[in-house]
């Protein structure tokens, strides 16, 4: 079924109809919201596009392995969805309309919803660039409404103010909330009453379940466990012997209504990194070490804009097979320069590969902490002659904030811009 698969005709009584939220179902106690942007990455290329409203539009890369990042509602109807490769979806859907996504809008656009989110409640749960769980039972008597009456906002608000729809879907527990977003979309409410939380819940497949993946489908299939309902019946010690104790009992809860997980308001990063997929594979060892060093300088600008440092520094390498390796180094003290990242990040290639071709390289920096945590000092820092790396690399970064990105850039990587 899946999250997003639209709302039952059986179920229909939890759409909320009218603009203001008129005719919507109990909401008491519905404090958990999951508000989700609507084709995002294309709704966003679209405001400037107004001509393509009708048209199928997928927006993905131009390589030959690119995937596609979002497609429209018109061209969903063809069956072209989101991570499809974009070799597939010109086979379903040739005549449709391929636009190049838009470095740096959409994560601009994200800041701006989820500023929304936080003007209401400061309980605000992103998922990613254009999903977050909202829990506004608290901001209720201060905003003078109720949860269907602050999803009415929300849509509203986002609509006026980014020119995009959002669908939201609001419930006593996150599991159900989710659900009633996709089954709203595009552009809709649903509204899953606490006191019908099962009997809503009875009527789906098993494969609206959180945690149920094609092959956990089949086997709750093969026993006759078609419905969520068929999973409630089922005696919990036989679903621990089906599917294991921690997965037998995670269905058993969620089939039945429960989901203690609350809203968890967004946590520091545990990690940053940055990677490529190269449309021919490469074996050139001084081709792969400029990559490296591109990459490393896109987690360091990434890391000193968050203002954090950090002491582990790891790679990710998938070889031409598809076979994939990850090597990781502790450093000394933490660290967001560059230079620091990328001579740790060679050394680890250096040691962990022969000469195969690669499909994917990528970089990584973990064990973050804030930039007030004490740094040590190497002699070669404290020798008068070292170059402030650092000190010229932050100077970089206002010279690209001014000027955009890759403004000023290493003189190594200016050599691959030809290849």
């Amino acid at each position: 079924m899946g999250s997003n698969a639209g709302l039952p005709a059986t179920l229909a009584r939890y759409r909320v109809t009218g603009p203001e939220a008129t005719g919507t179902p109990d909401d008491t106690g519905c404090g958990l919201l999951h508000v989700d942007m609507d084709a995002f990455f294309a709704a966003v290329e679209l405001r400037t596009r107004p001509e393509l409203v009708h048209r199928p539009v997928v927006v993905a890369g131009a390589g030959p392995r690119s995937v596609v990042l979002s497609a429209n509602y018109p061209a969903r109807v063809y069956g072209v969805r989101s991570a499809m490769p974009v070799g597939a979806a010109r086979r379903l859907c040739p005549h449709a309309v391929y636009l190049p996504p838009t470095r740096g809008l959409y994560g601009e656009v994200s800041r701006g919803v989820m500023a929304i989110f936080r003007e209401l409640t400061p309980l605000v749960e992103p998922l990613s660039l254009d999903e977050a769980f909202l829990d506004v039972s608290g901001a209720l008597r201060r905003l003078g409404t109720t949860p269907a009456g602050v999803g009415a906002m929300i849509r509203a608000r986002v609509e006026a103010e980014h020119g995009i729809s959002c669908s939201v879907g609001a419930a006593g527990v996150k599991f159900v909330a989710k659900l009633a977003s996709g089954m709203a979309k595009p552009d809709g409410m649903v509204v899953v009453p606490v006191g019908e939380t099962v009997a809503f819940l009875h009527e789906l497949p098993v494969s609206a379940l959180w945690g149920v993946g094609k092959r956990t489908q089949e086997n709750l299939h093969r026993v006759g466990l078609e419905t969520i309902a068929d999973v409630a019946k089922t005696p919990l010690a036989r679903l621990r012997s089906m599917l294991g104790t921690a997965l037998g009992e995670h269905l058993h809860a969620l089939a039945n209504g429960r989901d203690e997980r609350g809203v968890v308001p967004e946590t520091p990063d545990k990690s940053i990194g940055a990677e490529r997929t190269f449309d021919v594979d490469r074996a050139d060892r001084e081709q792969l070490a400029r990559e490296l060093l591109d990459l490393s300088f896109r987690v360091a600008e990434t890391l000193r804009a968050r203002g954090v440092r950090g002491r582990t520094v790891s790679i990710k390498v998938r070889f031409a097979d598809f076979r994939t390796i990850t090597r990781a180094r502790t450093l000394p003290s933490v660290t967001d320069v560059a230079r620091d990242i990328h001579a740790t990040a060679v050394a680890l290639f250096t040691e962990s590969t022969e000469g195969e071709p690669i499909r994917l390289i990528g970089v990584r920096v973990e064990g973050l902490s804030g930039t007030g945590e004490p740094e040590q000092l190497s002699f070669d820092a404290v020798a008068a002659s070292a170059p402030r790396w650092r000190e010229a690399e932050v100077a970089a970064d206002g010279v690209s904030s001014r000027f955009g990105a890759g403004t000023i850039r290493p003189a190594s990587l200016l050599r691959r811009d030809g290849e």
